[in-house]
């Protein structure tokens, strides 16, 4: 038999409601703010047909450029070749959603404004550059001894 190549092919479970997550849309998912700016991660409700976007911008990451009443407009990169070509996606609200990705970032930024400020008062110079974890100090265990595990010989008797 042939192979459908149509829009929505291969999204059986990408365009899926998650367990639990089905029936109605919650109201929240309208009443949120957008603006030009934002930062929207594209996750397509597959309750909502109208203004969905296609599959290969599910799960991607993108600024919106344009806000309209009942959409957005989400600007994002795609890989093409050996290039990223700028894409201009104009996709529901029911299909995005506010990003995740600079909250830390942003939280980094206000604890380093209060280092700072900190370091201020005290009259210190300090480096506010992340360092890498370190490998941990070396210890020795008290009170245990090593025990020899070896294997039980094969026997065939029955």
């Amino acid at each position: 038999m042939g192979h459908s190549h149509g829009l929505r092919s291969g999204t059986r479970y990408a365009f899926s409601r998650n367990f639990k997550e089905k029936g109605q849309i919650q109201l929240s998912t309208y009443l949120k703010t957008y603006r030009v700016g934002d930062i929207v991660d594209i996750k397509v409700n597959g309750a909502v047909q109208k203004g969905m976007p296609y599959k290969v911008y599910n799960g991607k990451t993108g600024v919106i450029y344009n806000v309209t009443k009942a959409s957005v407009g989400v600007l994002l990169y795609k890989v093409v070749g050996n290039r990223y070509m700028e894409k201009r996606v104009n996709v529901r609200v029911e299909h995005v959603k506010h990003s995740r990705s600079r909250e830390d970032f942003i939280k980094r930024v206000k604890e380093n404004a209060q280092k700072k400020l900190q370091a201020k008062e005290e009259g210190i110079h300090m480096h506010l550059k992340r360092q890498p974890v370190m490998p941990r100090e070396a210890h020795t265990i008290q009170g245990v001894s090593a025990e020899t595990i070896v294997p039980i010989a094969y026997d065939t008797h029955i």
